[in-house]
């Protein structure tokens, strides 16, 4: 059988906020943001017999979204309080993934209409620069729209704000064991 997002998606709609007390860490290659740590991985916490694939594959979408919540704080923290987020790309197409960032944000998440991100931003640069809209801002009034908008169940918002500081714990707990991990992974 193959596993395709639609499929994954379905997966982790069958479980509820919390994943039952199963968290992601989401260092997989280590992390940039908020904490300069290349040597940090990511693990599941919590797991016990009552977690199944189902689980895992929820926790994975919050404990990614605990991760930008992090990046969210320090902007915030710069006194920037975002209205909204709004999100892009092969992701935002998932509405479970668009409804889990939008209650672990507590804020409306819009899609774009066009979900190319990047490509999109550095195409409307190229057009000001070759002097198809006079400026930055034209080029953004006369392209960009949103799409759909996903706001936030505030019972999950409730349950992820709960959540939160432990996720944010787990790494300065794990902080030294990463060291010791890589110390002993990566003898030469």
């Amino acid at each position: 059988m193959t596993k395709d997002y639609d499929y994954i998606n379905e997966q982790a709609a069958k479980v509820d906020p919390g994943s039952e007390g199963l968290i992601f860490l989401p260092y997989l290659f280590g992390e940039r943001t908020p904490y300069r740590d290349p040597k940090a991985r990511g693990a599941y916490f919590g797991i016990s017999g009552i977690h199944s694939q189902q689980h895992m594959i929820r926790a994975v979408f919050e404990g990614v979204a605990f991760g930008l919540k992090d990046s969210l704080e320090l902007i915030k923290d710069l006194g920037v309080q975002p209205a909204q987020i709004r999100v892009t790309g092969g992701g935002a197409k998932s509405v479970l993934w668009r409804q889990i960032l939008a209650d672990v944000f507590n804020a409306e998440v819009l899609t774009m209409q066009a979900d190319e991100g990047p490509a999109f931003g550095a195409a409307l640069l190229a057009g000001v620069g070759a002097g198809v809209y006079n400026s930055t801002e034209e080029a953004v009034k006369n392209t960009v729209a949103l799409g759909d908008s996903c706001e936030p169940n505030s019972e999950n918002s409730a349950r992820y704000k709960d959540i939160y500081p432990l996720f944010k714990s787990l790494y300065t707990s794990l902080k030294g064991d990463f060291q010791k991990a890589f110390d002993i992974f990566n003898k030469e």
